[in-house]
């Protein structure tokens, strides 16, 4: 009798472990399922990159007019420095330029028999370079007068450019540009995720995630430097829908 009892209640525990078995793999399967599709919807996206491009003048420029003389004393340096330095500034006040946007740098002198070991000595002693800077929004007139600065050279004063020296076009709105030209490289960017969907069958949901690059800003071409190129690109992660 007590053998069939326990018997009897050994089956029950087996009937009752194998139905909660049953019932744990009915429900596991389902989470399983149920989680491979989210993970398979929410794998279901495209990366896409928009460009936005732009032509703009250039609004600032820094005009750098460097000049060197030479001398036998420090007296007639300082001199000579001074007389440059004011046919300079009279050239650029006579085409409307204000004399408030102009610099000097310091002289930079150098004793030229100093550097000699041997061989013939220079004419003259001391070497002194200085730069008049000119920083306007007057673009248009340092485009004219740039070539016209040969009128200083045949007054005396030795110009001496060079890609140190070089005359700078800058532009100085991007701020003002910016959120409109994110605004296009995204729309641009949606139009490729748009052609992608429908291409494969699908649509275009919502931003998943969204990264702006860098502004860039460069001369037009070696010629033009006055007109500027911008670009930015932004990379944009977009969910597709069925």
């Amino acid at each position: 009798m007590t053998g069939s009892v326990r018997t009897t209640a050994v089956i029950g525990s087996a009937l009752i472990l194998g139905s909660l078995l049953a019932l744990g793999l009915v429900w596991g399967g389902s989470y399983f399922k149920g989680a491979a599709e989210v993970w398979q919807q929410s794998s279901r996206s495209v990366t896409v990159r928009g460009l936005a491009e732009r032509e703009v003048a250039a609004d600032m420029v820094l005009w750098p007019l460097n000049y060197t003389v030479n001398a036998n004393s420090l007296s007639d340096l300082e001199q000579q420095l001074s007389s440059n330095e004011q046919l300079i500034r009279q050239f650029l006040e006579a085409r409307g330029f204000d004399m408030g946007n102009v610099s000097v740098t310091p002289p930079r002198i150098t004793d030229q028999f100093s550097n000699m070991y041997g061989g013939e000595r220079p004419d003259e002693r001391y070497r002194a370079e200085a730069t008049l800077l000119l920083r306007t929004d007057n673009v248009s007139g340092v485009i004219e007068a740039v070539p016209q600065a040969t009128a200083l050279v045949r007054q005396g004063v030795l110009l001496s450019p060079s890609y140190e020296y070089r005359t700078e076009f800058l532009f100085t709105g991007l701020d003002a540009i910016k959120p409109e030209m994110i605004a296009e490289a995204t729309a641009d960017a949606r139009n490729a995720a748009q052609q992608f969907a429908e291409d494969s069958g699908s649509g275009v949901g919502g931003i998943r995630q969204a990264t702006q690059g860098y502004f860039s800003i460069e001369d037009l071409d070696s010629y033009t430097p006055h007109i500027k190129r911008i670009r930015v690109v932004t990379t944009v992660d977009y969910s597709l829908e069925e």
